[in-house]
């Protein structure tokens, strides 16, 4: 247990280490310091992005590229169907049959061929290779936290927190769908059925049945009459 308290510390330690200043020379032709007029992020253009139909509603969204052997993007694999990641389809689509379009730094991604009835006849797109385990996952991510000993603990906090944007405001996109479609109806519905049987009940109560013999006020009652006060005693005469 001691053991292993003092190797969670070293990461964390490690981890939060800062940059220490290095002398280098770089290379040219290498690194690029600065997005060029024309070029595009693929986070920022691409993945995450919602894609609409013709009629402009949210069909799915790009979750990955599909690259040729000149590493150049040939389609995209969206998401489409389930709730919240659950029973999501993964299909494939050319990055030809996309219509990208970026103004004001707002991203829109139009698929005009995707009605549901096609999405739902479409076989889930086949990958060669088997995605990675949450074992393998685990390993090169460690192995990236120690290789990225200057990384530190808020940067990496940015960088999740970057990271799962996309998925909370998809969870959150899809539970106002179901709330809307689904939750809300039979709140509703339940709510007018309760209102109905109050109001059944109300009535039946108000109204008497059609047999019920009719209410007979009491008669009036007599007083008994007085009783008679006897005669006061007359006192014996004096001899």
């Amino acid at each position: 247990m001691h053991r292993g308290v003092l190797a969670v510390a070293a990461v964390v330690a490690l981890w939060t280490l800062p940059a220490f200043a290095q002398t280098a020379t770089v290379p040219q032709d290498v690194f690029l310091t600065t997005q060029g007029d024309g070029q595009y992020l693929a986070k920022d253009l691409l993945l995450g992005a919602k894609v609409h139909n013709a009629d402009g509603v949210i069909v799915g969204d790009v979750e990955d590229l599909i690259l040729n052997a000149d590493n150049q993007v040939q389609g995209v694999i969206m998401g489409v169907g389930g709730f919240g990641g659950w029973g999501e389809k993964r299909v494939g689509v050319a990055l030809s049959a996309l219509q990208i379009k970026n103004e004001n730094g707002v991203v829109t991604v139009t698929l005009p061929q995707a009605t549901k009835e096609t999405l739902d006849a479409l076989s889930a797109f086949e990958r060669k290779t088997p995605p990675k385990s949450l074992m393998d996952r685990a390993i090169e991510k460690a192995k990236e936290l120690s290789d990225k000993g200057s990384v530190t603990a808020k940067e990496a906090y940015e960088k999740a927190k970057e990271e799962a944007g996309p998925a909370l405001e998809k969870a959150g996109e899809a539970a106002k769908k179901t709330y809307e479609e689904s939750v809300k109806p039979a709140l509703e519905k339940a709510g007018e059925a309760t209102k109905d049987a109050y109001d059944a009940a109300k009535k039946a109560i108000d109204t008497p049945p059609a047999d019920a013999p009719a209410a007979t006020p009491p008669a009036e009652t007599t007083p008994p009459a007085a009783e008679p006060t006897p005669p006061a005693a007359t006192p014996p005469a004096q001899p």
